[in-house]
């Protein structure tokens, strides 16, 4: 099999189509929706309407740039799930459409799995040895996973409540800056000093996390400051970014160190949305230091993207996992 695959990613508000061939990816293409920024979050309704709006464009595109024609497909694969119910919908009806149309397997794919594999898309970056660990991080999920193949995954811990990347997000709406939060509090986190405030992180058993009271007590705070004085956060706006962002990375490093120090594995990865953020990359390779080997993927598959769906659809259909038409999203699904 030559292995041409058209994926599909839909999971949340990014519409996303990819080819790949024998692991290379040929194109990757990605239509963000602007709509939410007025809400400060993602609306649901209005992220499957979008979906909607985009998918076949992009599609469109991403086989063009390839220079790939429908005919020379040989795979279509999509997002099952975890994401939300509309979006991930939409997904799986046009990459069910197009597999029985042509006649070609359908290939379902777990998204976080997804952004583990992102590793393996056959580029300049090195591969993670197995097993490693994996730290994912994004606006809906906080993981700790040990990968013991590329179909054989173990959760070692997650978040309880909330996920780091939505605490990000939360933290920068209390504080008036426009959503997405996250990737701004980096970039005025390079300007502060992260040692100025201090939030404490929920301490949880294992390798669970817990974000929900950081975010209580980042309200709080704000609450109290600015009954004293109006402009307490625009004054201030740089150290409160640098102190919030150390908190939730110095929570993510804990964990992950004691699941280094418990398991004896040191080969580790980050993935993830939240990967892409410049002091928990920085905090990572640091780990190197300690006799640990570390892999991060490229800035362009750390987002939802469908080069990582395609890659583990690779996986799949070598080991011969096709799903069937009647197979339905799973918003909830797990590893």
């Amino acid at each position: 099999m030559k292995g041409c695959i058209l994926a599909i990613e839909s999971s949340c508000d990014e519409t996303s189509a990819a080819i790949m061939i024998n692991r290379e990816v040929k194109s990757n293409l990605i239509a963000n929706q602007t709509i939410h920024a007025d809400y400060g979050g993602v609306v649901p309704e209005l992220a499957s309407r979008e979906h909607q709006k985009n998918i076949l464009p992009v599609v469109d595109q991403a086989l063009k740039k390839a220079k790939v024609s429908i005919d020379e497909l040989e795979a279509i694969a999509y997002t099952k799930g975890p994401g939300l119910l509309g979006s991930l919908l939409v997904g799986s009806s046009f990459a069910k459409g197009i597999a029985l149309s042509r006649n070609l397997p359908l290939i379902e794919v777990n998204h976080m799995k997804a952004h583990i594999l992102a590793h393996f898309i056959k580029d300049e970056n090195k591969e993670p040895e197995l097993p490693f660990l994996c730290l994912t991080v994004s606006g809906g999920h906080t993981q700790i996973v040990k990968v013991k193949s590329q179909l054989d995954m173990e959760v070692l811990g997650e978040t309880l409540d909330d996920a780091a990347g939505e605490a990000f997000d939360k933290a920068a709406k209390m504080m008036n800056l426009p959503y997405p939060g996250g990737p701004l509090i980096d970039e005025l986190a390079k300007k502060g000093n992260e040692d100025r405030f201090k939030f404490k992180v929920g301490e949880m058993e294992g390798y669970n996390f817990s974000f929900s009271g950081l975010k209580t007590g980042i309200l709080y705070f704000l609450r109290d400051e600015v009954k004293k004085d109006p402009d307490f956060i625009e004054k201030n706006k740089a150290d409160l970014c640098a102190s919030i962002q150390k908190s939730i990375v110095d929570a993510l490093m804990l964990k992950l160190n004691k699941a280094v120090k418990d398991t004896g594995i040191t080969h580790l990865a980050l993935a993830g949305g939240v990967s892409a953020n410049s002091k928990l990359r920085a905090a990572f390779t640091e780990l190197e230091e300690k006799a640990c080997t570390c892999y991060i993927p490229k800035f362009e598959y750390c987002t939802d993207n469908a080069a990582m769906i395609a890659i583990a659809a690779h996986y799949l259909i070598e080991s011969g996992e096709i799903a069937k038409q009647a197979s339905a999203p799973e918003p909830r699904m797990k590893i």
